[in-house]
């Protein structure tokens, strides 16, 4: 790896307890080009703009993907990271997918501990805090040419993040519009997906809703996603979430709710869920909870559900009586280091960088 440290570091502009998720960059980031058949070295730079054109073909034809990851700060300022050989397999997936070069295990995971260790002051403590990861890869070749690129980056920035979603949303069920189709790019993190799902999400916000929860493209009688994120049912004291297929993420959130409510003995079913059959379960008492999972959110409970016209309004739980908040706090205390961790899904960056 080329390490070249920047001279004018930020830290000192950054305040943690008054920052924007999303628009605050940390000092570094990491990129790595690749040209004739093969990846280059990959470099630790000082974070800032490259020189593209407006042909660079991943603009133009939508070959670019990304992921979503979070590295955590404990009371003794020790770093962790949180299951980062999922979102390394998942960023080759979606690479596959998308006729994109995959990424070595060595290029990702090398470079997200170099980046996160070199940067560590960025990540900010407390309850909710974190370092919101993007690792990504994108088409980079000058070409107005409908094809297969030949070159692309792949790349590493970070952002300080803080807490979502702090009070419970409404969603409208879609009817319509749909996130993914039957041998799309749904299980893919692929850019456009994104892009698609703006101008329904705006449609939705104009009728008083924050997100959608996307049904199926055939019949729209099937709950997916919601937003950006997978959704979970409960209804009586039992979990329904959708299965993963072509259409739908593998959530690393998703898959580690399902793991930890079922080392709590809660039943989870990973099954088709009916909207007619949630919408049933509202009226006659036995819908506790819905609610979403995903990296940047990690949780967020929904109040009310948009259906027909119709606003289906969702029980408020107490913290103690929600499978939703108790689940979510017991993932964060296993990222925070505040719990055991016996899934083995934390990862300790060590002090690698400092003499360098």
């Amino acid at each position: 790896m080329i390490i070249q440290k920047t001279e004018n570091s930020r830290i000192s502009t950054f305040d943690p307890n008054n920052f924007s998720f999303g628009n605050t960059f940390i000092d570094h980031m990491i990129i790595c080009e690749y040209e004739d058949g093969k990846w280059g070295d990959v470099k630790l730079v000082p974070y800032g703009p490259l020189a593209f054109t407006p042909a660079m073909m991943g603009v133009n034809y939508g070959q670019a993907c990304f992921e979503g990851m979070k590295a955590y700060k404990d009371k003794d300022g020790q770093v962790f990271l949180f299951r980062p050989e999922k979102n390394f397999e998942r960023i080759n997936k979606s690479a596959t997918r998308l006729a994109m070069p995959e990424v070595t295990e060595e290029m990702f995971l090398d470079g997200l501990k170099a980046l996160v260790d070199i940067d560590r002051d960025w990540i900010p403590q407390g309850e909710g805090n974190s370092l919101y990861i993007r690792p990504l890869i994108f088409a980079t070749e000058e070409a107005l040419k409908a094809r297969v690129a030949n070159k692309y980056m792949f790349a590493i920035v970070a952002t300080p993040a803080k807490m979502y979603y702090t009070e419970p949303v409404s969603v409208k069920i879609s009817d319509h519009y749909s996130r993914a189709a039957s041998g799309g790019v749904g299980s893919a993190k692929a850019a456009g997906n994104y892009a698609a799902s703006f101008y329904p999400t705006q449609l939705a916000i104009e009728e008083g809703y924050e997100q959608i929860i996307w049904t199926d493209d055939a019949t729209h009688e099937y709950f997916e996603e919601s937003g950006t994120m997978n959704v979970f049912v409960r209804i009586n004291d039992t979990i329904f979430t959708p299965p993963t297929s072509e259409k739908i993420l593998d959530g690393v959130t998703r898959d580690s709710f399902i793991q930890l409510a079922k080392k709590r003995g809660i039943e989870v079913k990973v099954e088709p869920i009916k909207v007619k059959d949630v919408v049933e379960a509202q009226k006659n008492g036995t819908l506790k909870e819905v609610w979403g999972v995903g990296t940047a959110v990690v949780t967020t409970v929904f109040q009310a559900l948009g259906y027909n016209g119709d606003k289906l309004e969702l029980p408020r739980l107490s913290d103690e009586e929600s499978f939703a908040v108790t689940l979510k706090n017991d993932l964060v205390d296993l990222q925070t280091n505040l719990s055991e961790d016996p899934f083995g899904w934390r990862v300790l960056v060590d002090h690698v960088l400092e003499t360098v």
